[in-house]
């Protein structure tokens, strides 16, 4: 337990060094450190939680067997985030699912318990998480990464392999297939979410 405390105040690439000679508690302490990310990095690129589950999982498994073939030119949380968007697009491949479900199991009431509030908060999650779903897998990967996890277009580059321009041109064109999804089915008065500092770009 002293091992691991001591290990979770080390940074990522001291602790690839040591989990790479074999020091176990380093990669268990990886793994507990990226697994929230991995998670809900997952969630929002599957839609459907089971098949997040399993993408999420699979990717985890992933760190512990190809962590030697980080390299170091890039920060490690790019190149785990490129394993869980490599991961999660080879899942769809396989599996071929176009989910229509919410990314919740349950919908959450607002804060002040108005049952009307959170029945709107429900439909305009299950919206989006269908309007997620229509985009391709390349547009669905990057607006997440933009939009949802504040990833700039560099990094986003390098995560999901592609030149910055493309990345920008997905970003675009997945935000207008959103938009115009949304308005289709509630209204113009309600658009996607934005990117960070008010998502112009």
């Amino acid at each position: 337990m002293a091992v691991l405390q001591t290990y979770r105040k080390l940074g990522d690439l001291a602790l690839v060094a040591k989990a790479r000679a074999g020091d176990r508690p380093a990669l268990d302490v990886l793994v507990e450190r990226y697994s929230p990310r991995v998670n809900s990095l997952a969630a929002q690129l599957m839609g459907d939680l089971e098949d997040a589950r399993d993408a999420a999982q699979e990717s985890l498994v992933k760190l512990c067997t190809k962590l030697r073939q980080f390299r170091g030119d890039a920060q490690f949380a790019t190149w785990m985030h490129r394993l869980v968007v490599n991961t999660c697009r080879d899942a769809q491949e396989r599996k071929r699912v176009r989910t229509t479900e919410p990314l919740t199991d349950e919908e959450p009431a607002g804060e002040d318990g108005d049952p009307l509030r959170a029945t709107l908060l429900g439909d305009l999650r299950s919206d989006l998480a269908q309007g997620l779903a229509r985009l391709s897998a390349d547009q669905r990967s990057v607006v997440v990464l933009r939009d949802v996890l504040g990833f700039s277009y560099e990094d986003i580059a390098r995560a999901a392999s592609m030149p910055v321009g493309t990345v920008k041109c997905y970003v675009h064109r997945g935000r207008s297939r959103l938009r115009a999804g949304l308005d289709e089915s509630i209204g113009p008065a309600v658009s996607p979410a934005q990117g960070p500092a008010g998502g112009s770009g």
